[in-house]
């Protein structure tokens, strides 16, 4: 938790100084939940995220430097600089990306826990999304087609309670996810995503059921975004002592440590030991992303296709 949250700190330092561009959008105080989930999956097992994926990306397995090369639009990052922070993507980690549109995701997760069904594979593919994504047509859709094919989709629903600038009860008829999610016969659960142990217990739960059972499941992680929707965004919708007040009392981070420190299974040495680490792997990160390379305009077109004229009738 303690790499994410760095990691994305410097993000948003770098992007106030024009090294990373785009679009960029946070994880600060949604740690747990990455935390938590993505240790309960094995290898094999299939990630889709959505465009607020670094933790998701990082967590799997990709390492730091080619996550931040991505951001910096460089040839060395994970995308091969095309993606940039809302396209991070590692085929060969089995972490299929992140997406930009809402709820796009969901279709995609389908499909990969379709094809395992279908070779018989023992694998679980976990689909990211937020609250505002159960409002959209593929999310429905998806979940009707896992239930019915009964396809390994674990369905991670992160509330936040704000979809973009949208308070929850504005944006949904039926605020009861997991009611939502019940109406399609798929089991589900509500878990406090601020809480890192919590989490992966749901998770290891979800992932077991999956493995044993077959067919779907769906977790609602209640958790809480301490920053912007992006850095674009001017954050007129809530109130800051809302902000403030889940920051001093539900950040994650400090729940965590503070267990952990009370328990006597860290001390102050090891937590000031962890952040040494982590300061030393973003400096690395950063030095890499800054030497390393653009793309040439010779192979701009690499990747895309150009239609073809239709052949005339003989």
């Amino acid at each position: 938790m303690i790499r994410v949250r760095r990691m994305e700190e410097k993000c948003a330092e770098l992007y106030s100084a024009a090294k990373i561009r785009g679009f960029l959008h946070l994880y600060v105080g949604e740690e747990a939940v990455a935390a938590g989930s993505i240790r309960a999956l094995s290898d094999g097992d299939a990630v889709v995220a959505t465009y607020r994926e670094h933790a998701h990306a990082l967590l799997r397995g990709i390492p730091m430097t080619s996550i931040m090369a991505e951001m910096f639009g460089k040839q060395e990052g994970c995308s091969g600089g095309r993606g940039g922070s809302m396209h991070l993507f590692d085929a060969g980690r089995r972490f299929y990306g992140g997406n930009a549109i809402v709820g796009g995701g969901l279709p995609l997760a389908a499909g990969l826990a379709f094809a395992d069904a279908q070779l018989k594979r023992n694998r679980v593919t976990a689909c990211y999304f937020g609250e505002g994504a159960t409002a959209e047509g593929a999310f429905h859709e998806s979940m009707n087609m896992a239930e019915l094919w009964q396809l390994p989709v674990l369905f991670c629903c992160e509330n936040n309670g704000y979809a973009m600038g949208t308070a929850i009860e504005r944006e949904l008829s039926q605020v009861d996810l997991v009611a939502k999610a019940e109406s399609y016969r798929v089991p589900a659960v509500s878990v406090d995503g601020m809480d890192v142990l919590a989490s992966h217990q749901a998770t290891q739960r979800a992932v077991a059921h999956i493995r044993a059972e077959g067919g779907p499941y769906f977790i609602e992680f209640l958790t809480y975004r301490f920053r912007p929707h992006s850095m674009f965004d001017p954050e007129l919708y809530r109130d800051k002592a809302e902000v403030a007040k889940w920051r001093e009392e539900r950040d994650p981070i400090k729940l965590f440590t503070d267990a952990c420190l009370g328990r006597k299974l860290l001390g102050t040495d090891d937590i000031a030991a962890i952040e040494q680490q982590v300061a030393r792997e973003i400096d690395d990160a950063v030095a890499y992303a800054e030497a390393g390379t653009l793309e040439s305009v010779d192979t701009l077109t690499r990747h895309v296709t150009t239609p073809t004229a239709p052949q005339a009738l003989s």
